[in-house]
């Protein structure tokens, strides 16, 4: 039998910690990098839609529904033959004033008075779910509809690739618009927002979890 001294015990204790301590900031890095690389990816294809409510009241919520489904409608119409993000982008931006005049009239037909403001910027988003299509948090670029004071519960949609639908209680997504997003994505990032197998659902968790932390500004 071979017996341990304690200075030869604390020796390889301190080794395994070392490699320990080397191995986890080695799997951070991997992880931070992959994370990085991948949402970079899918963010730098997708334009997404924003539409803000006055407040949280069900009157308010309603009509949140009432404008988004009018700004998907003329929006569908306008970039039914864009191929890129890029067109996407400039077609929204051309058409602000226009989605402005549909979004203030949709309000005062329904009866209210709120402002509204429309704005294409980049901005912070959570995780989302579009049917079986799943978006990791991160920075978007997209076209933003506040009603209002704009303090009540958001909805979110993709205008690029086309995933806006307005029934969405459906939860489909046009297999044509998936076919979209394929083109536009590398295999890997494809999968991770599409799959729903084991290996696919812990890397869309590793990739949720250091994204919110690099959003409140952790890993920046």
């Amino acid at each position: 039998m071979i017996f341990l001294t304690k200075e030869r015990f604390k020796s390889i204790f301190k080794r395994l910690l070392i490699l320990f301590f080397l191995f986890t900031i080695y799997f951070i890095i991997c992880a931070v990098s992959y994370t990085n690389a991948t949402c970079n990816g899918i963010a730098e294809n997708v334009f997404r839609l924003h539409v803000i409510a006055n407040s949280d009241t069900q009157e308010d919520q309603n009509l949140k529904y009432i404008v988004r489904d009018e700004i998907i409608k003329y929006i569908n119409e306008v970039s039914k033959n864009a191929n890129s993000k890029e067109e996407v982008i400039k077609i929204a931006k051309n058409n602000i004033d226009k989605i402005k005049f549909i979004a203030n009239k949709t309000i005062k037909d329904n009866g209210y008075n709120y402002s509204v403001n429309v704005v294409v910027g980049n901005f912070s988003f959570p995780t989302k779910q579009y049917g079986d299509i799943k978006l990791p948090p991160g920075n978007y670029d997209a076209l933003r509809i506040e009603i209002g004071e704009a303090k009540g519960q958001n909805w979110w949609c993709v205008m690029f690739p086309p995933l806006c639908f307005v029934d969405v209680t459906s939860g489909i997504v046009p297999d044509e618009s998936k076919e979209i997003m394929k083109e536009n994505l590398t295999d890997e990032e494809y999968d991770l927002i599409s799959k729903d197998d084991d290996d696919v659902k812990v890397k869309f968790k590793i990739v949720e979890v250091l994204q919110n932390f690099t959003i409140s500004g952790i890993f920046m």
